[in-house]
C-alpha cells in the first residue's frame, strides 16, 4: 500500500541562457503537428516552496548541431495554441481526479 502513495517526480536540469542551472519538474508532455512538447515547473526545494504559486514552463524539443535540445516556443501563435493544450488538461485532472485522465489515454 505504501508503494502507491510513493511518488517520484521526473526531474530535468536545464541550463537557461546565461548559464544558470536551475531543476524542474515535468509535469505532462505532448506530442502536437509533429512536435514534442513538455510542460515543466520548477522543482520543489523545501516545504515553503510546495505551497507557494509558481510558473508552468513549456518547452519544445528542437534539435541544434544534432543534438537535441529543449527550447523555448518563440511563435506565439504556437505558444497560445501549446499552452492552451497542456492548462486544460491541468485544469481537467483538478476538475476530475487523476484517474479519469489516465482512463482517456
Amino acid at each position: 500500500m505504501s508503494e502507491m502513495n510513493e511518488y517520484t517526480p521526473e526531474l530535468f536540469e536545464l541550463i537557461d541562457e546565461d548559464g544558470n542551472k536551475k531543476a524542474f519538474e515535468l509535469i505532462d508532455a505532448t506530442e502536437m503537428d509533429g512536435e514534442q512538447y513538455f510542460a515543466m515547473v520548477p522543482a520543489a526545494e523545501d516545504e515553503d516552496y510546495l505551497n507557494a504559486d509558481c510558473d508552468l514552463v513549456i518547452l519544445k524539443t528542437v534539435y541544434e548541431d544534432g543534438e537535441e535540445i529543449l527550447a523555448s516556443i518563440d511563435d506565439d501563435e504556437e505558444f497560445d495554441k501549446v499552452s492552451g493544450y497542456f492548462l486544460q488538461r491541468i485544469q481537467d485532472v483538478f476538475e476530475n481526479g487523476i484517474e479519469d485522465d489516465e482512463e482517456d489515454e
